[in-house]
């Protein structure tokens, strides 16, 4: 029996955006052993959906020294993997790969990395400012140099019974009905320069619950509570509300953007959850780029002013002026959210 290991990548969007090419080698090597290699956070995000047999915890930057560079390594090694797949392109991550034990390794091998993989992907490494690849079609590409024939397909994501057990309890509590919800995320791990103002999202989720018979709920990671609070304060409705009050809780948080009808969303990890349970989904661009993060998602729309500075992608705003962001108005991004609304209601009734 094989056994395949797997470093998976930092953020929860590229994680959701590398489940096509996990996907792949799920399919490819049906009896294999395939490891993963991951922040604990990743994991969470992936549980449910049995793309790994085993979990390694791996966070560098944890102060839990069980976490580390080489209790890692060392815990990768035990496993005697025959290949590794890098889905990371740093030099500590192909280090890692190195280290890894396996015979054979597959990864991104621009520069001195040529020296530590097979061969390198085809694909153009990520973060560079030549032509924008998609992360979805990096990863499938990594895939392809082991010589596994893997189509681009939609991303995807599970949730596990406890998960929908706190949405329920989350809901309930919040007094919110899920039959009809719009899902507000406005947070940004990346920086703020990705961050819509609150005072638009308070705003668009006032005019919303006046004009639809709906609910909608304000998502929030850990480090998003006040801006989460903020927008259930200025909305002033209590068909607004918010899970700042709640402990932090991927699997819940996966569970309620399921269920929504619509998800507006900055440029982060939960656009791409949404994504991966096909809830049609308005995107706010600001500084990044789509086509870094396209995850074809045919219920998707991006709204962006496409202004001469923008796609810097940059954590704040070098101009100190924040114009991508702050001069997107809710006017404009009004008459795409209701018409994506109008749309796949309109569809769903259809099938």
């Amino acid at each position: 029996m094989q056994r395949i290991g797997v470093l998976m990548p930092n953020w929860v969007g590229d994680a959701v955006m590398a489940t096509p090419a996990l996907s792949a080698l799920r399919g490819f090597y049906r009896s294999a052993q395939i490891v993963g290699i991951m922040k604990p956070v990743i994991a969470e995000l992936l549980a449910g959906s049995e793309l790994f047999d085993h979990i390694v915890p791996y966070d560098p930057r944890n102060p839990n020294e069980r976490y580390r560079f080489w209790a890692a390594v060392w815990t990768t090694r035990a496993w005697k993997l025959d290949q590794f797949f890098c889905f990371t392109n740093s030099l500590r991550a192909s280090l890692f790969a190195a280290l890894s034990g396996a015979r054979q390794r597959w990864g991104w091998s621009g520069g001195v990395r040529r020296f530590l993989f097979c061969r390198g992907a085809v694909a153009v490494k990520r973060g560079t400012p030549r032509e924008p690849v998609s992360a979805v079609d990096f990863y499938l590409s990594i895939v392809r140099t082991a010589g596994i024939d893997a189509e681009r397909r939609p991303v995807f994501l599970a949730t596990r019974p406890k998960d929908e057990v706190a949405a329920d309890e989350a809901l309930r509590r919040l007094g919110l009905d899920d039959r009809s919800l719009l899902v507000l995320n406005p947070g940004a791990a990346y920086g703020p320069a990705k961050m819509w103002p609150a005072e638009y999202f308070a705003a668009l989720a006032r005019r919303w619950v006046h004009q639809f018979p709906s609910n909608v709920l304000v998502l929030c990671g850990p480090n998003e509570r006040d801006v989460a609070f903020q927008i259930e304060r200025l909305a002033g409705d209590d068909r607004v509300r918010s899970l700042a009050s709640f402990e932090p809780d991927l699997g819940r948080n996966k569970a309620c953007l399921r269920r929504a009808r619509l998800v507006i969303s900055t440029d982060s990890g939960p656009r791409h959850i949404a994504a991966a349970f096909g809830v049609p989904t308005v995107v706010l661009f600001g500084p990044t780029d789509p086509r870094w993060s396209e995850n074809y998602h045919p219920w998707q729309r991006v709204v962006s002013l496409k202004l001469p500075c923008q796609y810097c992608a940059r954590r704040t705003c070098p101009l100190k002026h924040h114009r991508c962001m702050r001069n997107l108005t809710v006017e404009q991004v009004w008459p795409t959210a209701v018409e994506l609304w109008h749309a796949r209601q309109t569809s769903t009734r259809a099938s």
